[in-house]
């Protein structure tokens, strides 16, 4: 009896083509991303943001090399499942198993989870926005020492860092940063704020004494505040009791 061989149909191949892309280019995304990310984790604070666009534009691509070859290569191997179903016997062959291709659920189930997560991740930087929705606004901020304790002679010996997300800024300090409240001294200073976040706090080092750090409790994304805040101590285990408060003003 003679047999004849029955070729392997398979999903068409337009779609097989689409679904073959959309893994490639969700692979290079999630590599590119993925590596990015890992770079500025490792790499600590970034305080100017040099960090963030080298990560991002230049070792980046890197990792969408190697995403992209992974999505081509996932897709391949797991994309695609065969089932073999039986067809009834003919006049010219035997029962043969009839091969059909088609989508793995479980593949499609994680592109469909990694494709969620960079959507996510696109809608919050490019259409929400990170940013403040009334642009930079100025935080005020001063500080007010112990009495008996003497302020430093120079500008320069007073350092001011305030943390917005993951960035560190360094406040200003005016021409009259010099104050005083009766006989205690004061010192004043003020910074930008940039970035929805709900993770901010100031810090103030000055000579001979430890670096002390407030929280600034604002919601993620400010409005103008009518005053300044109560007066906040850095903490109990800190020996120099000074004390914080700010207001936050928009820039226009």
């Amino acid at each position: 009896m003679v047999r004849t061989a029955i070729p392997i149909r398979a999903t068409n191949p337009d779609m097989r083509l689409i679904l073959g892309l959309f893994s490639a280019l969700l692979g290079a995304l999630a590599g590119w991303s993925a590596l990015a990310a890992l770079v500025i984790a490792l790499a600590g604070p970034d305080r100017d943001g040099g960090i963030a666009m080298g990560a991002f534009f230049d070792i980046g691509p890197i990792g969408g090399v190697v995403g992209l070859i992974a999505g081509i290569w996932l897709f391949v191997r797991f994309g695609l499942v065969r089932n073999a179903t039986p067809q009834p016997p003919t006049e010219t062959s035997d029962t043969t198993p009839h091969r059909t291709t088609q989508l793995s659920a479980p593949f499609a189930l994680t592109v469909l989870l990694i494709a969620a997560i960079l959507g996510y991740w696109g809608w919050y930087e490019l259409i929400r926005s990170p940013y403040l929705s009334h642009g930079y606004m100025t935080l005020h901020i001063e500080f007010r020492l112990p009495a008996g304790m003497t302020l430093p002679d120079k500008a320069e010996d007073v350092h001011i860092e305030v943390e917005e997300a993951t960035g560190y800024a360094n406040a200003n300090l005016p021409p009259n940063w010099r104050a005083h409240e009766g006989e205690r001294k004061a010192i004043i200073a003020s910074t930008s704020l940039t970035y929805k976040t709900r993770h901010r706090a100031v810090s103030l080092t000055l000579p001979g004494s430890p670096t002390q750090s407030w929280p600034i409790d604002l919601p993620s994304d400010p409005d103008p505040t009518p005053g300044f805040s109560p007066w906040r101590v850095a903490g109990d285990a800190s020996p120099a009791k000074i004390e914080m408060h700010f207001r936050l003003s928009a820039d226009h």
